[in-house]
């Protein structure tokens, strides 16, 4: 740890987050893994998840329908089916009754859409000027099937970089809230549960590993994954699905989209699917936009995004997200 306190990028999901749990959590707590989740028995699957995003609503949701969703897509990731959820809220002293409702109903909505109960959890308040609003804690559970075992180790040379539809819109749609952009049309998060595309994959028997592109957006992820396989990346820079108005403000911010947080995306290795598959998974919900956006590769070591005109240019972690409080 180069930082003797914690900075906002520490809570990024990039470099700086990464140093954190290495060297702190990991170390003293001995975890077994880094992952999201973790399988505390031979099918059991458990993840947790903090959610303090600003401002709480905006369009196409709320910090509770991303509690959810958000803890439901860590679990699904292992290609396990979540069931419950337990949920802890920090509320502030003076907090709308009103605007609480809201988001609990927000999130038992989310959770009926994944046939998920939320079973239990806990309520502290604190002062007023202690908290900004509301805090939400997530724990998800969820139960793995005997033959699925999604793991980075299957990732192959050849197999193919998917993600199910355009990205960077949660960032789009965070960004444009708290700066009153006022961008027509509006954009919206894309906040989605995804155990339905991960379970879709599965049957096609062509999922090598998944993970949903949250904090650090894919190209994040694609270095993790770099990390720990040592296996070469592409990304061809003309596949990547991005809707109009998240490229326009990418333009005005100068900021790259595969940088971008998403809160409905998932970025799987696949090996290689015929296009009558890609076809039937564009007719899943959540999975309209899905393209083939890349490949693991020998030709390079690291992880590259190739453009038009045939140029490589390497994706390296960042040290921190430049938008803090995204979820």
């Amino acid at each position: 740890m180069k930082e003797d306190i914690i900075t906002l990028g520490h809570g990024s999901g990039a470099g700086l987050t990464h140093e954190l749990i290495a060297d702190v959590f990991h170390k003293e707590f001995n975890l077994p893994s880094l992952d999201d989740s973790a399988r505390i028995s031979n099918r059991m699957v458990v993840s947790t998840d903090s959610f303090v995003v600003k401002p709480l609503f905006f369009a196409g949701g709320c910090i509770g329908t991303l509690s959810v969703n958000g803890t439901i897509n860590d679990v699904s990731m292992s290609g396990s089916k979540p069931l419950y959820l337990l949920a802890s809220f920090i509320i502030e002293e003076g907090f709308s009754i009103k605007d609480l409702k809201k988001i609990v109903q927000s999130m038992q909505q989310s959770a009926e859409e994944s046939q998920v109960r939320i079973i239990a959890g806990d309520t502290k308040v604190v002062k007023r000027g202690e908290c900004d609003g509301i805090y939400i804690t997530t724990t998800g559970i969820g139960i793995l099937p005997e033959d699925v075992n999604l793991s980075a180790t299957n990732i192959q040379i050849g197999d193919e970089i998917l993600v199910n539809g355009t990205l960077g819109d949660h960032s789009a749609a965070i960004i444009n809230a708290r700066q009153k952009l006022m961008l027509d049309p509006m954009p919206a998060s894309d906040c989605a549960p995804l155990y339905g595309i991960v379970q879709f994959l599965l049957r096609t028997g062509k999922l090598k590993f998944a993970r949903d592109a949250t904090r650090g957006g894919i190209a994040t992820i694609l270095n993790e994954i770099y990390r720990e396989t040592k296996l070469g990346i592409i990304i061809e820079e003309d596949l990547v699905p991005i809707k109009n108005t998240t490229k326009v403000l990418c333009d005005l911010l100068g900021l790259d989209v595969l940088y971008l947080a998403n809160e409905g995306k998932l970025i799987s290795f696949v090996s290689a699917m015929t296009q009558e598959m890609i076809g039937e998974l564009k007719k899943q919900k959540y999975a309209e936009g899905a393209a083939v956006i890349g490949k693991v590769t020998d030709e390079v070591d690291g992880v590259y995004l190739r453009n038009s005109i045939g140029s490589l240019r390497p994706l390296r972690m960042l040290a921190s997200d430049p938008l803090p409080r995204i979820c």
